[in-house]
């Protein structure tokens, strides 16, 4: 078992971080978390790197630490914001005469890399409410069709019964059509309302070639199968009326072979638009597709042209569905890793910075997701994109230990022979690994979805049962939670096309009331949403975590068999008897100077931690003598 409760312990978030001012030259006031168990510091010290070399600000020992939390010591002072990118972490310095270095990595006796360093940025941060978001993905063909919608069958459309199964492979995939609409969905808003949805993110709506509509042939209006442009405003004024957002999906990567802008400029070397893509030929009829996919031609960034079309000023792509009458509260961008790179072309940051810069003048207080199937680190600091999709992070860790121990089958699109078994520690460090170096406001909001339009459903890989656990991670680690439109009626389906099953209206989502009641406990607990996140026990079966925040504390668990967990009482003597939510069976009692829990199969779980006395001054409040 890996036992972290007595690692001193950091996180960026606004429990051991906060900045007075704004940009760099602002005081950044830090503390560490020091439990009583490790040892006692004879002195610790910020390492800060400042304009590329290291300083070291001493710490004092703090008086201000949270309510529930006695067992421990807390050091606390600051420095002044030195780079626009701020990279630190800490020496501890023991009685003993040993020292040992505390970074996003973890604890370590030998000198970490600076890649491995805390981040703080002097960027605006993400708008507030976006952290307080349940977000739950729509892909519009197939989610409900209204009863006025249109039935006229577009040229490259191979039309389908509500009740078909979703063609999983073959060139049928991208043709399949159901006629799901924008008004199916203002006319389900209920559902979803039920369901603890605050937050929808509709997959491409423009008009296209293709089902899925990552092809699109123009940027400037709906897709009339969709309902046109008067659908999505009706489907975004009724979502508001119910304190809903909603955001939408663009393709900064490429286009459609049917987009206007690649027909202007298709054999047609003269035209302002050819510059918006690449030519292998001066004719330019042979072009670069996204994955060799001609029907996906890829975007060329050179050009300010297209920049000026697309992502630059208030009359743009980007801005135009932002303000009236559509008032779309922000963007989720398509393979935005590879969105303006392209042998030695790079430019991926541009982007970032333009789209953001737009979004800020033109709406402030919209929000911007982008995809990153990968390692996203280099990508997410808080200057261009808000936050990414957690595939490394989170999605794949969790199929990789949930998933039912009789499904053997390759995915993500990774060559294993066999897929990987992990343990709940292995969760844990591949967790910490892929969101270490990120800015706390960017891991915050990073999407934690179990399954997407792009994956194979859970319910393909586990039962009811463990899908809960997973939706229950989804929902407690920092992060917003992501729920599939299907999710709660437990589809299936073995791919990526397999999943865009037409939801069974028919059918009662049998997982509605876990979802609503995650939803619930979301919206309730200012710790799920903004705290901040301290690992305390993870060993094959079961893990643990508090989520942690000046207001109060959530301690989570989940088990994926039967099993049991003990932690030292210390680590929560202000915990409440009874949980705040429960899936699965699962029994705890206090034993001696220990808090035991046994679960009898896959479950999870999560306990309020009270306050016990008056609130002591905030981390905010408090500034020593190093600025």
């Amino acid at each position: 078992m890996n036992c972290y409760y007595d690692r001193p312990h950091h996180d960026g978030s606004s429990l051991y971080m906060s900045t007075r001012g704004r940009g760099v030259g602002a005081t950044q006031f830090v503390r560490v978390r020091v439990p009583h168990g490790f040892g006692a510091p004879r002195s610790v010290f910020v390492r800060v790197v400042c304009d590329a070399e290291p300083c070291f600000f001493p710490l004092l020992p703090g008086a201000a630490s949270p309510d529930w939390d006695t067992a421990a010591e807390w050091w606390e002072g600051n420095f002044a914001l030195p780079n626009p990118i701020t990279k630190y972490r800490f020496l501890i310095n023991l009685e003993d005469g040993s020292t040992r270095w505390l970074s996003a990595d973890g604890l370590e006796s030998l000198e970490p890399r600076d890649s491995s360093d805390f981040r703080t940025t002097s960027f605006p941060p993400p708008p507030p409410w976006a952290h307080q978001q349940v977000m739950y993905q729509i892909f519009p063909d197939r989610f409900a069709r209204s009863s006025g919608a249109s039935r006229d069958i577009p040229d490259w459309a191979e039309p389908a019964e509500w009740q078909d199964a979703p063609v999983a492979e073959g060139p049928s995939t991208s043709r399949q059509f159901f006629g799901g609409d924008l008004d199916g969905i203002t006319e389900r808003l209920g559902h979803l309302e039920r369901l603890g949805v605050t937050l929808l993110y509709l997959t491409p709506f423009f008009p296209a070639q293709s089902n899925h509509r990552y092809d699109a042939s123009s940027f400037d209006r709906v897709d009339p199968l969709l309902g046109g442009d008067e659908a999505l405003v009706r489907l975004v004024e009724a979502a508001h009326a119910r304190g809903m957002r909603v955001i939408g999906d663009l393709t900064t990567n490429h286009t459609g072979d049917g987009h206007e802008w690649f027909r202007a400029a298709f054999a047609k070397p003269g035209a302002v638009e050819s510059g918006f893509y690449y030519w292998n030929d001066t004719d330019h009829t042979d072009y670069v597709g996204w994955y060799d996919l001609p029907s996906l031609p890829k975007l060329n960034w050179d050009s300010r042209e297209l920049r000026r079309r697309f992502i630059e000023g208030d009359d743009c792509v980007v801005a135009k569905w932002l303000l009236p009458p559509f008032n779309l509260d922000g963007w989720r961008v398509d393979v935005a890793n590879m969105s303006g790179r392209l042998g030695t072309d790079d430019f991926n940051r541009t982007i970032q910075r333009t789209v953001r810069a737009t979004m800020d003048q033109v709406a402030p207080g919209r929000v911007l997701f982008a995809e990153s199937t990968n390692d996203a680190t280099v990508d997410f600091d808080g200057e261009g994109w808000h936050a990414p999709m957690s595939y490394p992070s989170f999605t794949r860790p969790v199929w990789n230990w949930l998933r039912s121990p009789t499904i053997n089958r390759r995915d993500f699109g990774i060559p294993y022979e066999s897929a990987p078994a992990y343990s709940a520690a292995d969760v844990v460090e591949s967790y910490r690994r892929f969101t270490a170096p990120y800015p706390w406001s960017v891991k915050l909001l990073a999407m934690n979805a179990i399954d997407t339009h792009d994956t194979a459903r859970f319910a393909e890989e586990a039962d009811d049962e463990r899908q809960l656990v997973a939706a229950g991670l989804s929902y407690t680690l920092p992060g917003t939670p992501v729920v599939f439109a299907g999710d709660e009626f437990g589809l299936r389906g073995r791919n990526g096309e397999g999943s865009r099953t037409p939801l069974p209206w028919e059918e009662h989502p049998r997982l509605l009331a876990a979802y609503s009641e995650l939803g619930r406990l979301r919206r309730e607990s200012v710790a799920l949403q903004t705290g901040g996140l301290r690992w305390l026990s993870a060993d094959s079966e079961c893990l643990a975590f508090l989520r942690e925040s000046d207001e109060g504390a959530e301690l989570v668990m989940a088990f994926r068999s039967p099993s049991e967990l003990a932690l030292p009482l210390n680590v929560a003597e202000a915990l409440e008897d009874a949980p705040t939510l429960t899936f699965g069976s699962i029994a705890f009692r206090r034993e001696g100077a220990r808090l035991l829990w046994e679960a009898d199969g896959p479950a999870f779980g999560v306990w309020a931690v009270r306050t016990l006395v008056t609130a002591r001054a905030s981390a905010p409040e408090r500034v020593n003598a190093n600025a």
